[in-house]
């Protein structure tokens, strides 16, 4: 029986496709025309004529801040409404899935510093990706336990491969272009996980041949390196040197002048929130998919390599 994979033409989408495609057949569903069920699920519901023994939700939208309204309501209308719109398809399809994957993220706790942070702790996201996160994961968790669907979220922080996306992508490409300028012992640790380490615990997951734990799930790598390891990293990956490097009350200055700026509409690669989320530490607790799940990562800065 085929897995359906939503979010396939993505950064991690495209991982866990390439992953799961090895093993079993995968039907994708998505916007662009490489897909083999073309459906926008922010504005139409997918009519679904077969059934599928597994479905991995990983369509989404990430990556950027909202700048008005009508941004912020776009990522309702992909992360929520259009994880709603693809349980009504389900619904109507021959018969239900019996396995239902949700990529979600730990941007759901709302935290911008904290340490070990478990899968109990209260959800107090209030950015629109976080509530629209938030929302989806209620979603598919009710409508899993209404229908006898053994359901597992996977909550994913920083999520590490060649040519990423968001602020990671942006930093290499600073380094890379040498014009990266780095704060002096940043020891701020960050929780990562390597993609090719998601791909393979979800192909575990559809694999399964016994009924396997459900529930939520944070994952990461289990080392959450310091910000300055990760700047080493990719020093050595790309052969540039980071030749820019201030102390953190120069780093406070350029933020506020960044800040400055931005409130004149005019672009800064550095403001106060931009400095608070690199200097300080944020890492997650990944001990019950490690416990329930199998869960073996390895380091999260391989998965830069190219």
């Amino acid at each position: 029986m085929p897995i359906l994979l939503t979010g396939a033409t993505g950064f991690l989408g495209s991982i866990l496709n390439e992953a799961l495609s090895r093993h079993v057949e995968v039907v994708t569903l998505g916007v662009s025309a490489g897909n083999d069920l073309v459906v926008n699920l922010a504005l139409e519901t997918p009519q679904l004529s077969q059934t599928f023994g597994q479905v991995v939700h990983c369509a989404g939208k990430a990556h950027s801040v909202p700048r008005n309204e009508e941004e912020s309501r776009l990522f309702y209308a992909v992360n929520h409404e259009g994880t709603l719109r693809l349980l009504k398809g389900l619904e109507a399809a021959p018969a239900l899935p019996r396995l239902f994957v949700f990529i979600s993220t730990v941007a759901v706790y709302g935290l911008e510093v904290g340490e070990n942070i478990r899968e109990d702790y209260p959800l107090l996201g209030q950015t629109p990706y976080a509530k629209s996160k938030m929302l989806a994961e209620e979603a598919v968790l009710q409508w899993c336990a209404a229908r006898q669907v053994r359901c597992v979220v996977l909550r994913l922080p920083l999520v590490v491969a060649p040519n990423p996306p968001g602020n990671l992508g942006a930093m290499i490409r600073a380094i890379r272009k040498g014009h990266y300028l780095a704060i002096r012992n940043n020891k701020a640790a960050k929780s990562l996980v390597q993609a090719q380490d998601v791909a393979g615990l979800v192909t575990q997951l559809c694999l399964a041949g016994t009924p396997q734990p459900e529930g939520v799930f944070n994952l990461t790598d289990g080392r959450h390196p310091a910000f300055g390891e990760v700047e080493a990293a990719l020093e050595k990956i790309y052969g540039r040197r980071i030749r820019f490097r201030i102390p953190l009350w120069g780093a406070r200055i350029l933020a506020q002048t960044g800040d400055f700026l931005q409130r004149l509409g005019l672009p800064a690669p550095l403001n106060s929130n931009k400095l608070g989320k690199i200097t300080t530490t944020l890492t997650f607790d990944d001990a019950k998919a490690r416990r329930e799940l199998g869960w073996k990562p390895g380091d999260g800065l391989d998965g830069l390599r190219r």
